[in-house]
């Protein structure tokens, strides 16, 4: 485990829900790590596990309530003393609460009379978890800065399969990780992030797309808004929109991507542009489908306008430009190329046929180049410390004036 545990009170929230039995791991892992653990259970947590479980394996004895500590007010204690607070499972009712703010119990008091980061671990059944009041209630934590640990597919408690399932266990402690040791060093900047694959229409129906999944975007977008920047994520997917992500603008094709970034990246600190942006497209697509019956049908490409070029340019003073080069061979010598051509500051350049890394991946392994001849090779990551390293090479170029 990360040594950014070491020492650091960790608040472990469990709630009502038969995913509670999962939080024992979470709790013995976070104490492995040299964290300082401290429970709270809500009263319907109990049902499903036992406080004595929580008080033998934590760093203190599990809280259950506004009334049973000696401390007269123990969840602003717990609140402002926690380096973070991670809450799993977080039901429905712990998250509506929390949402709006309901200090009906010591688990959710104690989530409001904080300002430590708060991970929010969501676990119920498929109906609940996709209910628009759930889906609201998360939106609002997510643009007040609550980092959110989607849950997974597979068998419920009622024997279907679905979404709702608790996220790994590994997955929360490196969201707990991430929120503990993260810096908040682009607090006062604009981030403007592009992710996804273009999608170029063929006809009415069918359209020419690549790859692309859209998750190295998501996580550098993730990132910076975890570090205090103001984000714009222009996306061609429609994946869970990161924490504490501002604005999100919604498109399809090259067109209507240039059409989405330019106007706004002149006013934006940083500009990743992480999307896979189509190179070409068809000439004239018909307006209806085309009919099989009709034969094979020829179909004419032309560019696509490469308004990345455009923004290295009219690149403003202090601006720190970022591109990507997914390639195939010759990686390091196409992205130096690219990188001269379009006046960026750094680019991030990967083999997409390298094992681990590349399109539709939770892993990548690439290569940061730097304007300035600097030169980072990192091992297969997650996506999530991959974006951590692509922010901390942003982050350091507004510090010291690198910007071309």
């Amino acid at each position: 485990m990360p040594e950014v545990l070491q020492g650091r009170r960790v608040v472990l929230g469990v709630s009502g829900g038969i995913a509670a039995y999962k939080a024992v791991e979470l709790c013995r892992r976070l104490v492995d790590a040299g964290a300082h653990v401290a429970p709270v259970l809500t009263a319907d947590a109990t049902r499903f596990v036992g406080a004595v479980t929580f008080s033998a394996l934590a760093s203190e004895p599990a809280r259950l309530s506004l009334w049973d500590s000696p401390e007269p007010i123990p969840h602003t204690r717990l609140g402002q003393s926690a380096d973070v607070i991670v809450v799993a499972p977080a039901t429905a009712r712990v998250i509506g609460a929390y949402a709006a703010g309901i200090s009906d119990d010591l688990l959710v008091a104690t989530l409001l009379a904080t300002r430590a980061p708060v991970v929010i671990c969501p676990a119920m059944h498929t109906e609940m978890w996709e209910h628009p009041a759930v889906q609201d209630n998360l939106a609002t934590l997510a643009r007040r800065g609550v980092s959110i640990v989607p849950p997974g597919v597979g068998r419920l408690a009622g024997g279907d399969l679905g979404a709702g399932r608790l996220a790994e266990t590994d997955d929360i402690l490196a969201a707990v990780t991430a929120a503990v040791g993260r810096s908040r060093d682009l607090i006062g900047r604009s981030v403007l992030v592009t992710a996804g694959g273009t999608r170029e229409a063929l006809d009415a129906v069918r359209v020419i797309t690549n790859r692309s999944s859209g998750k190295q975007g998501y996580a550098i977008a993730a990132e910076a808004a975890a570090r205090g920047a103001d984000v714009t994520l222009v996306t061609t997917t429609d994946r869970q929109v990161p924490a504490g992500v501002g604005c999100v603008v919604h498109v399809a094709s090259a067109a209507e991507m240039e059409a989405a970034v330019v106007p706004r990246a002149a006013a934006a600190d940083i500009v990743v542009m992480a999307a896979a942006v189509a190179d070409f497209r068809p000439v004239a697509p018909p307006p209806g489908k085309l009919k099989k019956e009709d034969g094979i049908p020829t179909v004419v490409l032309e560019p696509t306008h490469d308004f990345l070029v455009d923004l290295g340019r009219t690149k403003p003073a202090g601006q720190v430009l970022i591109g990507f080069a997914a390639e195939t061979d010759d990686v390091e010598a196409n992205a130096l190329r690219k990188l001269r051509a379009k006046g960026l500051d750094l680019i991030v350049a990967n083999d997409v046929g390298a094992p681990g890394a590349g399109f539709e991946h939770d892993t990548n392994e690439v290569l940061i180049l730097g304007a300035d001849g600097s030169a980072e090779k990192l091992p297969v990551l997650s996506k999530a410390e991959v974006a951590r390293c692509i922010m901390d090479a942003a982050a350091r170029r507004l510090t010291e004036g690198v910007s071309q």
